[in-house]
């Protein structure tokens, strides 16, 4: 028991108390401490990162594979999704679409029978249409997919255009008049000009 003016020491659990180059050593071991596993931890972003780099454009080009006739690329797909595949006089349009000089190809599943069902890839949105572009190196190479009720192609300020008939909700319009999307295609891009 203590008594008035006495103090009661605790006894350190980790042996004598340490002197000041002890602390000194343990603060220096934990912030070096601190600096190794900081330095992992980036040593690991970095390396996350990097596969990341790596990974994705591995990705975007098997994406974005050539194939060497889109007509033959997509009957041959169809043909093993169907036991009987019909496709009619509008499942593939060639016309250069990118104004480059070189014929483009775009598919069209409204013209495709599966199994005797037609167009069954198409619903109140419309159809899938598939757009290819032809490259100088030889092959064609997907750039879009669109799902519209029907296109046409025309000239306007010296370019060839589409005008895309689209489902009011592409224009954010909820009436029942479809929109009208007016797209250019630059070199392997789709650009919109305009909506109504």
């Amino acid at each position: 028991m203590l008594r008035k003016g006495q103090c009661h020491a605790r006894a350190r659990p980790y042996g004598p108390p340490p002197n000041q180059d002890d602390m000194l050593y343990a603060f220096a071991s934990v912030a070096e401490t601190d600096l190794k596993e900081n330095a992992v931890k980036r040593l690991l972003v970095v390396t996350l990162q990097a596969l990341v780099l790596l990974f994705v454009p591995v990705v975007a080009l098997a994406q974005q594979e050539l194939v060497s006739d889109p007509e033959i690329y997509e009957k041959d797909h169809f043909r093993t999704e169907c036991k009987v595949a019909e496709f009619g006089e509008g499942f593939v349009t060639r016309l250069d679409i990118n104004n480059d000089g070189l014929m483009d190809a775009i598919t069209n599943r409204g013209a495709l029978t599966c199994d005797g069902e037609k167009a069954r890839s198409c619903g109140d949105d419309g159809c899938p249409y598939n757009f290819y572009v032809q490259v100088k190196e030889g092959g064609y190479l997907m750039i879009a997919t669109a799902t519209i009720y029907s296109y046409d192609f025309v000239q306007r300020f010296g370019n060839m255009v589409f005008e895309f008939k689209m489902h009011p909700r592409f224009c954010e319009r909820t009436d029942s008049e479809p929109c009208v999307m007016t797209v250019r295609v630059r070199g392997t891009k789709f650009v919109t000009i305009s909506s109504k």
